[in-house]
């Protein structure tokens, strides 16, 4: 079974990250037909369904709803949202995801001042959710970027939460279901840099996660979000048979003997620079 799935339900974003490399293919959103064709395709087959990759899932307004479709068939939804669209995000609460990850960094990559604001939204969000037994996830991966406003937002956080908080190894348990976590920022692959090629490599890519972008082109990471290395279609083919096709083993095998066979992954910041999966 693939433990994580990262399905885009919309490549469509809100706001303009300077640290997010976005996309140029055409923008579109899932229609409630192909989000119950893709999910009956995944069945049994995903654990975890990550509503993330490009786009901000909070645009789609059926996101309640396929959080719900989700959860009946048996996976485990999680969701990845800049944080900008809380305030009514209501139903997605009633939705009941397992998880809602934040990434409180996207506030600076946008030059934005009203952090006030912003985090009051977040945490207003944050508090009903894990009170009502959400995990909810508050990232500063900007670890080395853009991270200048990162004690000023703890500083904010521990107004709604002024005691209790527990010293993690990424972070802080600040309440009962509700976590601020740390992390450094990354380059996203790319082939037109150079900085970090390495043949040498290994990734988890089609052991334990996937990616499938709003067209249905399935690629073997978050990362791929140019669509780079579509391994097939889940709109027209099986989950296995997309597994199992040439481009999918060669992948398969290469990190097995710890070697990138795609350019791409060759040129991962993510991967290379901290070599985070090597054993």
């Amino acid at each position: 079974m693939i433990t994580r799935c990262y399905l885009e339900i919309t490549n469509i974003c809100n706001l303009n990250c300077i640290f997010c490399p976005k996309t140029k293919r055409v923008k579109r959103s899932l229609t409630y037909e192909e989000f119950d064709n893709i999910t009956d395709s995944l069945r049994g087959k995903v654990k975890f369904l990550y509503f993330h990759l490009m786009g901000e899932p909070l645009l789609h307004p059926l996101l309640p709803q396929f959080i719900a479709v989700a959860r009946d068939k048996g996976f485990v939804p999680v969701l990845t949202t800049n944080g900008t669209l809380l305030s009514g995000a209501q139903k997605v609460i009633e939705a009941m995801p397992h998880k809602v990850q934040i990434s409180l960094h996207s506030h600076e990559g946008n030059g934005r001042d009203n952090l006030h604001e912003y985090i009051d939204g977040v945490m207003q969000f944050s508090l009903e959710a894990a009170r009502r037994g959400i995990v909810v996830v508050l990232r500063l991966w900007n670890g080395g970027g853009y991270d200048s406003a990162n004690e000023e937002i703890k500083t904010l956080i521990s107004q709604y939460v002024p005691t209790g908080w527990t010293e993690r190894y990424d972070g802080w348990r600040v309440a009962e279901n509700l976590y601020l976590e740390y992390d450094g920022m990354f380059e996203w692959p790319d082939t037109e840099r150079d900085e970090y090629v390495s043949e040498e490599s290994f990734c988890y890519a089609l052991r334990n996660q996937i990616g499938i972008l709003v067209d249905g082109s399935v690629v073997p990471c978050c990362l791929d979000h140019a669509g780079e290395m579509v391994l097939g279609n889940i709109f027209s083919e099986s989950l296995d048979a997309v597994l199992e096709s040439p481009r999918a083993r060669a992948i398969f095998d290469g990190f097995s003997r710890h070697i990138a066979v795609e350019p791409l992954c060759r040129r991962c910041g993510y991967a290379n620079v901290t070599k985070r999966f090597r054993k």
